[in-house]
Protein backbone atom coordinates (compact mmCIF):
# COMPACT_ATOMS: atom_id res chain seq x y z
CA UNK A 1 0.00 0.00 0.00
CA UNK A 2 1.49 3.34 -1.00
CA UNK A 3 1.34 6.39 1.21
CA UNK A 4 -2.03 8.05 1.12
CA UNK A 5 -3.35 11.51 1.84
CA UNK A 6 -6.51 11.54 3.87
CA UNK A 7 -8.42 14.82 3.96
CA UNK A 8 -10.07 15.84 7.20
CA UNK A 9 -11.53 19.30 7.07
CA UNK A 10 -8.80 21.50 5.63
CA UNK A 11 -5.96 19.35 7.03
CA UNK A 12 -4.13 16.72 5.01
CA UNK A 13 -2.67 13.77 6.92
CA UNK A 14 0.21 11.94 5.35
CA UNK A 15 0.07 8.24 6.08
CA UNK A 16 2.22 5.16 5.87
CA UNK A 17 1.42 1.49 6.28
CA UNK A 18 2.09 -0.26 9.60
CA UNK A 19 2.06 -4.04 9.91
CA UNK A 20 2.74 -6.01 13.12
CA UNK A 21 3.29 -9.75 12.76
CA UNK A 22 3.82 -12.46 15.39
CA UNK A 23 4.45 -16.16 14.71
CA UNK A 24 0.74 -16.79 15.32
CA UNK A 25 -0.92 -13.97 13.39
CA UNK A 26 -0.94 -10.52 11.89
CA UNK A 27 -1.80 -8.43 14.95
CA UNK A 28 -2.16 -5.09 13.19
CA UNK A 29 -2.39 -3.93 9.60
CA UNK A 30 -3.30 -0.27 9.32
CA UNK A 31 -2.25 3.14 8.12
CA UNK A 32 -0.52 5.51 10.50
CA UNK A 33 0.76 9.07 10.62
CA UNK A 34 3.48 8.22 13.18
CA UNK A 35 4.87 5.08 14.87
CA UNK A 36 6.98 4.94 18.04
CA UNK A 37 8.92 1.76 18.81
CA UNK A 38 11.17 0.54 21.62
CA UNK A 39 14.56 -0.33 20.18
CA UNK A 40 17.00 -2.37 22.26
CA UNK A 41 18.97 0.82 22.97
CA UNK A 42 16.25 3.50 23.10
CA UNK A 43 13.07 4.66 21.43
CA UNK A 44 12.55 5.66 17.79
CA UNK A 45 9.82 7.68 16.12
CA UNK A 46 8.98 6.98 12.49
CA UNK A 47 7.06 9.34 10.22
CA UNK A 48 6.23 9.22 6.53
CA UNK A 49 9.25 9.16 4.20
CA UNK A 50 11.58 7.90 6.97
CA UNK A 51 14.83 6.63 5.52
CA UNK A 52 15.06 2.86 5.06
CA UNK A 53 16.27 0.98 8.14
CA UNK A 54 16.27 -2.28 10.03
CA UNK A 55 16.37 -2.23 13.82
CA UNK A 56 16.37 -4.64 16.73
CA UNK A 57 13.44 -4.12 19.08
CA UNK A 58 13.58 -4.16 22.84
CA UNK A 59 10.76 -4.87 25.27
CA UNK A 60 8.29 -2.03 25.69
CA UNK A 61 5.53 0.13 24.30
CA UNK A 62 4.73 0.58 20.63
CA UNK A 63 2.48 3.52 19.78
CA UNK A 64 0.71 3.78 16.43
CA UNK A 65 -0.73 7.24 15.80
CA UNK A 66 -3.58 7.60 13.33
CA UNK A 67 -4.43 11.28 13.00
CA UNK A 68 -5.56 12.14 16.58
CA UNK A 69 -5.92 8.57 17.91
CA UNK A 70 -3.12 6.45 19.41
CA UNK A 71 -3.12 2.66 19.66
CA UNK A 72 -0.73 1.26 22.28
CA UNK A 73 0.83 -2.23 22.41
CA UNK A 74 3.40 -4.11 24.47
CA UNK A 75 5.98 -5.67 22.12
CA UNK A 76 8.34 -8.38 23.25
CA UNK A 77 11.47 -7.68 21.22
CA UNK A 78 11.94 -8.66 17.59
CA UNK A 79 12.79 -6.53 14.56
CA UNK A 80 11.47 -3.54 12.64
CA UNK A 81 11.98 -2.77 8.97
CA UNK A 82 11.14 0.61 7.44
CA UNK A 83 11.08 0.88 3.66
CA UNK A 84 8.86 2.69 1.12
CA UNK A 85 6.48 4.19 3.72
CA UNK A 86 5.89 0.78 5.29
CA UNK A 87 6.78 -0.08 8.90
CA UNK A 88 6.94 -3.84 9.41
CA UNK A 89 7.29 -5.14 12.97
CA UNK A 90 8.20 -8.79 13.55
CA UNK A 91 7.86 -9.73 17.21
CA UNK A 92 7.24 -12.85 19.28
CA UNK A 93 4.37 -11.07 21.09
CA UNK A 94 2.31 -7.93 20.57
CA UNK A 95 -0.38 -7.32 23.19
CA UNK A 96 -2.81 -4.38 23.22
CA UNK A 97 -1.80 -2.21 26.19
CA UNK A 98 -5.30 -2.52 27.68
CA UNK A 99 -4.71 -6.29 27.99
CA UNK A 100 -1.44 -5.97 29.93
CA UNK A 101 -2.16 -6.59 33.63
CA UNK A 102 -0.03 -4.51 36.04
CA UNK A 103 -0.72 -6.84 38.97
CA UNK A 104 0.50 -9.88 37.06
CA UNK A 105 3.65 -7.99 36.02
CA UNK A 106 4.31 -6.97 39.66
CA UNK A 107 3.94 -10.59 40.79
CA UNK A 108 6.25 -11.83 38.03
CA UNK A 109 8.82 -9.21 38.91
CA UNK A 110 8.75 -10.15 42.62
CA UNK A 111 9.05 -13.85 41.82
CA UNK A 112 11.95 -13.29 39.42
CA UNK A 113 13.83 -11.06 41.84
CA UNK A 114 13.56 -13.76 44.53
CA UNK A 115 14.87 -16.50 42.21
CA UNK A 116 18.43 -17.64 42.55
CA UNK A 117 20.30 -18.11 39.33
CA UNK A 118 23.46 -20.19 38.99
CA UNK A 119 25.69 -19.75 35.98
CA UNK A 120 25.62 -17.31 33.11
CA UNK A 121 22.76 -18.90 31.12
CA UNK A 122 20.39 -18.83 34.10
CA UNK A 123 21.43 -15.31 35.08
CA UNK A 124 20.91 -14.09 31.49
CA UNK A 125 17.48 -15.74 31.29
CA UNK A 126 16.37 -14.28 34.63
CA UNK A 127 17.65 -10.80 33.66
CA UNK A 128 15.77 -10.99 30.35
CA UNK A 129 12.56 -11.99 32.13
CA UNK A 130 12.99 -9.14 34.62
CA UNK A 131 13.36 -6.66 31.73
CA UNK A 132 10.20 -8.08 30.14
CA UNK A 133 8.21 -7.81 33.38
CA UNK A 134 9.41 -4.23 33.95
CA UNK A 135 8.45 -3.24 30.41
CA UNK A 136 4.99 -4.83 30.79
CA UNK A 137 4.50 -3.00 34.08
CA UNK A 138 5.49 0.30 32.45
CA UNK A 139 3.05 -0.22 29.57
CA UNK A 140 0.23 -1.24 31.92
CA UNK A 141 0.76 1.73 34.24
CA UNK A 142 0.87 4.27 31.39
CA UNK A 143 -2.68 3.29 30.55
CA UNK A 144 -4.03 3.55 34.10
CA UNK A 145 -6.27 6.44 35.04
CA UNK A 146 -4.83 8.93 37.58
Amino acid sequence: MAAARVRRGSEAYKQMECVVVTPESTVLETTATFVVLPLFDGEIGIAQLHSPMVGRLGFGEMRVVQQNETQRYYVDGGFVQVVDNRVTVLTPRAIPAANVDAEVAVEQLATLRAQRAHGDPQIDQRDRQIKQARAQLHVARRGESP
